[in-house]
C-alpha cells in the first residue's frame, strides 16, 4: 500500500527537473570594474579646485556623501559659471555651502535665478550676491530677504548685508524700520544698530515717559540711536529740571540737546548765567523756549550775553522771553544791525522805537530793503559800511563824519 501512494503521488506532484544557478550576464565585480563609483572628496579636489584638506571638510555633509553621480554636481557648477562666478569664487561658494551642489538646477537654481531678474537684478549682479549670500541662496528665505531689501534700497552693497542677517533679526529690523521710516540715513546705519542692546532698551525708557515709537521724529530717533542708555537717562532728567513739557515744539530738539551736552558743559553755562545775575527761573524760562542755548561754548555764550545786556542795554526778563536773540551770530547779525539802526535814530532817520528781536528776527533781505537801501543815496557809503561791519570791520564814526545829504527820506515810522 505504502508502495502505491508514492507511486500514485509521484505521478501527480512530478520533481522538478535540476536547474543549473544562472550567472548574471554583468556582475557587480564588472560593473564597479566599467563605471568607477563616485567620490565626493576627489570630485572637490579636481573640480572645485579645494585642498584635499579643505575636501574633507567639506564631503563631512551628510548629502554630499550620497551622490553617485558627478552629473548633478557639474550642471550645478556649470549653473554657476554662466552667473558670471569664476572657479575659485565657486570654490568658495562650495565650501561654504557643500549641500548647493545637490539642488536640482531645473527645479530650484534657475526659477530663484528668473525671479531674481524680476527684481530688477542683472546676472552678473545676481551672481555677486549668490556669492555674497554664503549658504543662504538656497534657503527660502532668500528671495524674501532680496525682495525686502530692494523696498528699502537700492544698493547692491547693502542688499548683501540684508541677505546675511539672522531671518528672526532682520524681521525685527524690518518691523522696526517700518515703524520709523527713515530714522537712519542709510540701510547701513540701520543694519549696524544692535537691536536687543542698543535700540529696544532705549525705546522702553521713551515708553515709560508715554513716549512712542510714532512719536519720534526721524531726526530725533537718529540721533538718540548713536547716545547710550545713561545719556538718554540724563536728558530726560534734565527735561524735567527745566519743566519741558512733552507737548512743547522743543521738547524732542531739548532731549537729543541734554542727551549730548556734558554734565560738566552744563553746569558752566548755568553757572554764567547765574554770575551774570540770572535766577533760576530766568534762566528755565529761557532753555524751555531755546534748549540750544544751554550747550553754546562758553566764549560765545560770554559773548551773546554782554552783548545784550551791555552794548544793546536788555534787562535779563526780556532775553529769558526771547532766548532766540541768544542763539543769532553777534558779529555777523546782531551788531551789524544794532550799528545800522543806532546810525539812523542820529540821523534823525528813524524816530520810532522798535524792539531788539524785531530787528534781529527779521530776513536779512526784508531787513535790508527796510532800513538800508532808502537811505543809500542820502547817506553815501552806508551800505558798504553795513557790508564791512557785517565783516567784522566796524567803519560807523567815519560815516558819522561824512557830511549829511539833503536828500534823506522821510523818517521811518513804523515796520
Amino acid at each position: 500500500m505504502l508502495r502505491i501512494r508514492k507511486c500514485i503521488l509521484s505521478h501527480l506532484y512530478p520533481s522538478p527537473p535540476y536547474a543549473a544557478p544562472i550567472s548574471p550576464p554583468f556582475s557587480l565585480h564588472r560593473l564597479s570594474a566599467t563605471a568607477p563609483p563616485f567620490v565626493a572628496e576627489d570630485y572637490l579636489v579636481a573640480n572645485c579646485d579645494l585642498s584635499r584638506e579643505k575636501a574633507l571638510k567639506v564631503k563631512a555633509s551628510k548629502k554630499l556623501s550620497r551622490l553617485k553621480s558627478s552629473s548633478g554636481p557639474d550642471a550645478v557648477i556649470a549653473f554657476l559659471g554662466g552667473l558670471g562666478l569664476s572657479r575659485a569664487e565657486v570654490a568658495r561658494l562650495v565650501a561654504n555651502d557643500p549641500r548647493l551642489l545637490c539642488a536640482d538646477v531645473d527645479k530650484t537654481l534657475a526659477p530663484r535665478v528668473d525671479k531674481l531678474g524680476d527684481l530688477g537684478l542683472s546676472r552678473p549682479e545676481i551672481g555677486r550676491l549668490v556669492l555674497a549670500s554664503r549658504n543662504q541662496f538656497r534657503s527660502n528665505w532668500f528671495l524674501r530677504k532680496v525682495e525686502l531689501g530692494r523696498r528699502i534700497s537700492g544698493s547692491l552693497d547693502e542688499l548683501h548685508q540684508v541677505v546675511n542677517l539672522p531671518n528672526r533679526q532682520l524681521l525685527r529690523k524690518l518691523e522696526f524700520w517700518h515703524k520709523i521710516s527713515g530714522f537712519c540715513a542709510n540701510l547701513s546705519d540701520f543694519l549696524s544698530i544692535d537691536l536687543e542692546k542698543v535700540a529696544i532698551p532705549k525705546l522702553t525708557l521713551l515708553q515709560q515717559r508715554g513716549i512712542t515709537v510714532s512719536d519720534l521724529p526721524p531726526s530725533t530717533a537718529r540721533s538718540l540711536m548713536t547716545k547710550s542708555a545713561e545719556q538718554l537717562i540724563n536728558g530726560l532728567a534734565c527735561i524735567d529740571e527745566f519743566g519741558i513739557q512733552q507737548s512743547s515744539p522743543v521738547f524732542f530738539d531739548a532731549l537729543v540737546i541734554f542727551a549730548t551736552i556734558s554734565s560738566e558743559m552744563l553746569t558752566n553755562n548755568i553757572q554764567l548765567f547765574e554770575n551774570l545775575g540770572w535766577s533760576k527761573n530766568d534762566i528755565s524760562l529761557a532753555v524751555s523756549q531755546a534748549p540750544g542755548i544751554i550747550c553754546l561754548g562758553e566764549k560765545r555764550l560770554r559773548r551773546s550775553l554782554d552783548f545784550l545786556m551791555g552794548e544793546v542795554g536788555l534787562e535779563i526778563p526780556y532775553i529769558a522771553q526771547q532766548p532766540a536773540l541768544i542763539l543769532y551770530n553777534t558779529e555777523c547779525r546782531l551788531l551789524p544791525r544794532h550799528c545800522l539802526m543806532k546810525f539812523l535814530k542820529a540821523k534823525g532817520l528813524l524816530k520810532c522805537d522798535l524792539s531788539f528781536d524785531l530787528i534781529a528776527k527779521m530776513r536779512e533781505q526784508k531787513f535790508l530793503n527796510r532800513f538800508l537801501h532808502p537811505y543809500e543815496e542820502s547817506v553815501p557809503g552806508l551800505a558798504a559800511v553795513y557790508a564791512s561791519s557785517r565783516a567784522g570791520k566796524h567803519q560807523w564814526e567815519q560815516l558819522n563824519e561824512a557830511p549829511f545829504g539833503r536828500s534823506a527820506p522821510a523818517p521811518d515810522s513804523a515796520l
